[in-house]
Order: C-alpha cells, then structure tokens, then sequence
C-alpha cells in the first residue's frame, strides 16, 4: 500500500496547516466507504475525503465531489446530526501508524460542548471511518460494523469502548536511530532481502518506500549489510527519519509506459530509471487525489452500475439462446417437402398398405428411377390417418418455419438492442447517465416502473467537441439522446457519423451553412469510434452521410435508424 504511515503523517501536517479552525459546513456519503466532509475554512471551503475502500483507502483534500444518492445513508444523517457546525481543532497520529484521529470541537442537542472525533483507519480491507466521544472513547458508530460473525477479537459497535488495533511491534522512526533500524534488520534472516527486512522493522513504511532505501544502499543487498553498503543504507534511513519529522519533500506519482499510475511516494522515486515516469506533485492531498481519482471513478460506476450490467447479461444471455433454439427448429423445417411426399406416396398405395403395420415400402413416383423407400406408420391407427398425419406435419412445419423466421428477425433486433445499452452502460461517467439508461430499460418494459412519482430528473446534454479547424461536434451519449441528437436537434444538412456494424453513439458535425471539411469528418469518426465498442480496436470503419439520409423505421427501438447514400472511413480511436 503506497499511503503509508508516513505518507499519513505528511497528510496530518497538510491537514493542520490548511483547515485547523475549519468548520464543518456539509457532510455527504457518496457510497457505503466514504465520506466527504466541505470544512469552511478563512481560505474558501476545503472538501477533506475520508475512505474506507479496501483497494484505496485514505485520506485527503479533494477537488471533485463524488455524485451522491438521492437519500443520505444512516450514518450520514449521524454525523450530519452530532457533527455539523463542529470545528475541527486537531489531527492525532500515534507515531507512524496508519490510524489517524481528526478531533471536532461540536454543539450538542442540550447546547452543551462535546468532543469527538472521526478515527481512519488506513489498513487495506480492513480499513474503517469509526466516530468516538473523544473524552470517553466511546464509540457512536462506524462506517462498518465489526462484530462477532467477523470479528472475535476487536469489536467494533456503538456503545462500546475503541481500542487501537493490534500493535505489530515495528519501530518508530521518529523514535529510534537508524542504526538501531540497521540492527533491527540484520536479525532477521539473513536470506531476506533488505527491502522486506525493512518493511518488518520500520512502522509505517510502504513497500515502493522499502525498495527505494535498498536501491539507495546497493540494488539486490541483503539485510546482512556490511561496509560501504552499511553506510549507504544508514544514510538512507537518516534521510527518511529526516523527511518523516520536517514533512518537507516533493511527492511524486510512479507512471507506466502506457500512462497509467503504478505507485506514489512522499518523495522523489528513483528505482524505476527509464522504465517509469516520475510525475513531481505539488501537495500530498493533490499526489493522493490524482493517484485514486480514475481509478475510482471507475469502480463507482461499476457498482452502481452492476445490476443494470447483471440485468443487460441475463437477457442478452437468455435471447441469444432463445434465437439458436429456433434456429435449430427452423432448420428441421428445411425436410418439410419429405413429410408432404410420404402423405402423398401413403395416399396413393393405401390399397397396399396393412392395418397396423409399422413400416411400409413404396415407389417413390418423385424419383427418376422409382426407387424404393421405407416409410415409418404409426401402428395405431388406420393408413389414411398416417397420410394425413404426414399432410398435417407438414402444415405446421410450413408455418413455423414463417413463424420462426419472423420471430428469429425480432429476437436479433432485441438482441442488437440489448447490447447497445450494455455499450452505452459501459461508457457511463456518471450516476445520471445510468439513471438516464434505467428510465430508457423501464421505458421499454425490462424494468419495473417505481412506485409513487418519481424525482424529476435534468437530462444531460449530448458531449460536445470541437475540431481543429472549428466545427462543433456533439456525441451522444445513450439510445435516447443518440434519436434526439440524429431526429430532433441536428439540421438536414449536418454530417451523421456510427461506426459500421459495430454498437457505439450517434455523432453529428454541425455544418452551420457550410461544407464539412475532410478533418472535421476525420476527426469526428475517431469520436464515433472512441464511443462505440470498438475503442479498443483499430482501423474501425465508421460510415458517414448528411443527417437528411437517415431516418428511423416505424416502431424501431431506441437509438435503431436505418441510412442511405453514406461514405466510409477508416480511423484509429487511439
């Protein structure tokens, strides 16, 4: 975990310098995990996120505010009740530990001054936001209860006394000399590699941290140090104990080399050398919002997200094998002209044909050389009967092979709808687009309509871009917007783009009276193809044509439109 100890120290720090006094204007809870308190401060307001996550838990100032329910959780009305208004007087830290108390100075319900406090815990999955009574220790309640059924050894529920998690024994830098760290290492087993010989001595120490004070002391050294790498690993050490007290270095965030942010530090990293870049930030909160900020934007629309996506999967699944089964029926339909065949050779020897039998051998009078075939009979009732069964089996055949056909014709329109919502739900950057994709799904019959009148809602507005050379592109962003932007807001004389045979938005160049340049097409087909279900592909082909060329048919679904007189071009998304 790259927000250690100490990185929480340096945090602490930015916290007491930048909101100490600060009062608590507004408290939300975007999901189960975290809290957002807006901290009224002489310097403008201060949003401070609290999260319990287990794959990013931490603390730190934010600039963008998650999207919230529309109804506040319990726990959120708790502190909007006990802590609202309250001033924040003081951040605590025991040592280098990943537990941080952010003590509040409130007004309580008989006007009364009370102390509490918020206590983060930064410990992976096991990481908590719990509210105490900061003179008793009591505790008021947790983000996650913790009781028997999970845990047996520290509970954590209201009413009852909070204990510090478990000591691990590991030594405070602040605390002990390096040479004392040094020693502590080198009674560990002697095979160890010295980055996690650290990690077991040191408090509050990340990993990327152990393994930038073994490449300072010599890349590959062991915890059994000795002579010149000794003295390199006690510098190093005495430069870390020296940023853990002044908590003045320049942190950093560690890059891949397709972009992506693999590690952060409270200081420069240079372990990595060419094989990753280093991004010098200029604040903790700053290194730490950016580090998680994709990342969890992502995972949040992936849980509100996810039952709409096990919705999607589930009729996508249960169409796809409705259409294979009729696809095999109607290819049993193809034999139908044998069955009219057998009614017609029964009829013609029913003179020849015994009651009861169960096979018959006759002329097939269709055939060039008269051949003979065998007949299966039903023995149970008469040759005529047997004829006519053939005539009825093949009546039916003759119209379930239409009916199949048109409902197989239904069943794949269905089908290629499904899946581009499922693509519009994969493109989702926020709570309101996926609201939009339900009301659209319950709009269609798939979902059931809430009871009672729903929340009005504001619609978004399609994305909008602009080309190199000026003309105005817009996107849309679901099957509704995509038949409002083609239908409704576009001209005729506006340039519609899709990507050819591939699910994706509708994308409109506004012409605005004049001729759409090769570069604004270009440029607008790389937008089609980044919001379709080819963005992780290349050499897409995307078809164009004047808006005026596109219509959609009577009763079609959302976002379905047919086109004529288009032109294609090929482009990367990239």
């Amino acid at each position: 975990m790259a927000l250690d100890g100490i990185f929480l120290r340096h945090i602490k720090k930015e916290i007491e310098k930048e909101a100490l006094g600060a009062r608590v204007n507004q408290i939300y809870q975007p999901n189960r995990d975290e809290l957002v308190l807006v901290l009224r401060t002489y310097g403008g307001a201060k949003k401070l996120l609290l999260s319990s996550r287990a794959n990013s838990p931490r603390v730190n100032f934010c600039k963008g505010t998650p999207e919230n329910p529309a109804q506040p959780p319990m726990f959120c009305m708790l502190l909007r009740k006990r802590l609202g208004g309250g001033k924040l007087t003081g951040v605590r830290q025991s040592g280098c530990d990943r537990v941080l108390f952010i003590d509040f100075d409130c007004i309580n319900e008989l006007g009364d001054l009370e102390g509490l406090s918020i206590v983060c815990e930064i410990m992976g999955m096991y990481s908590n936001l719990i509210v105490i009574n900061r003179d008793t220790g009591i505790i008021i309640d947790a983000i996650k209860r913790v009781d028997m059924t999970v845990s047996s050894k520290r509970l954590v529920l209201p009413n009852i006394r909070y204990e510090l998690p478990q000591s691990q024994g590991k030594l405070n830098i602040l605390e002990h000399s390096a040479a004392e760290i040094v020693e502590a290492a080198r009674s560990l087993a002697a095979e160890l590699p010295l980055s996690k010989a650290l990690m077991q001595v040191i408090e509050g120490v990340s990993p990327i941290v152990a393994r930038e004070i073994e490449f300072r002391a010599g890349e590959g050294a062991t915890n059994r140090v000795e002579g010149v790498e000794r003295d390199r690993l006690l510098a190093a050490i005495e430069d870390l104990k020296r940023m853990a007290e002044t908590c003045g270095e320049t942190p950093c965030i560690v890059y891949r080399e397709d972009g992506r942010p693999m590690d952060f530090a409270f200081f420069p990293i240079k372990q990595y050398g060419d094989f990753a870049e280093v991004k010098l930030m200029e604040g903790y909160s700053a290194t730490v919002d950016e580090f998680y900020e994709e990342r969890d934007s992502r995972e949040r629309m992936r849980v509100k997200s996810s039952s709409l996506q096990k919705l999607l999967t589930n009729l996508i699944d249960r169409i796809s094998r409705k259409i294979n089964k009729q696809r095999a029926e109607l290819a049993q339909c193809g034999n139908r002209e044998q069955l009219r065949i057998y009614g017609d050779l029964l009829h013609a020897n029913l003179y020849r044909i015994e009651r009861g039998a169960s096979v018959v051998e006759v002329e097939n009078f269709y055939d060039e050389n008269n051949a003979v075939i065998q007949i299966k009979l039903n023995p149970a009732i008469s040759p005529a009967a047997n004829a006519q069964k053939y005539y009825k089996d093949y009546q039916k055949a003759k119209t379930a092979e239409t009916v199949l056909a048109e409902q197989i014709k239904k069943g794949r329109e269905e089908l290629e709808y499904l899946e581009s919502v499922a693509d519009a739900l994969s493109r989702c950057e926020s709570e309101k687009e996926i609201s939009q994709i339900r009301d659209e799904l319950t709009g269609q019959g798939y979902l059931r309509r809430p009871k009672g009148k729903a929340p009005k809602q504001s619609q978004l507005p399609p994305k909008e871009f602009k080309s190199s050379d000026g003309f105005t592109i817009l996107v849309g962003r679901n099957n509704r917007q995509n038949d409002q932007l083609t239908l409704k807001t576009a001209d005729k004389t506006d340039v519609w783009l899709h990507t050819k045979d591939i699910h994706g938005s509708h994308v409109i160049i506004r012409a605005g009276g004049k001729p759409v340049s090769k570069t604004a097409i270009i440029e607008a087909a790389r937008l089609a193809a980044l919001h379709s279900k080819a963005r992780e592909s290349t050499n897409v082909p995307v078809d164009y044509t004047l808006v005026k060329n596109v219509s959609k048919p009577s009763g079609a679904k959302p976002g379905m439109v047919i086109y004529v007189k288009n032109k294609t071009v090929f482009v990367d998304p990239s």
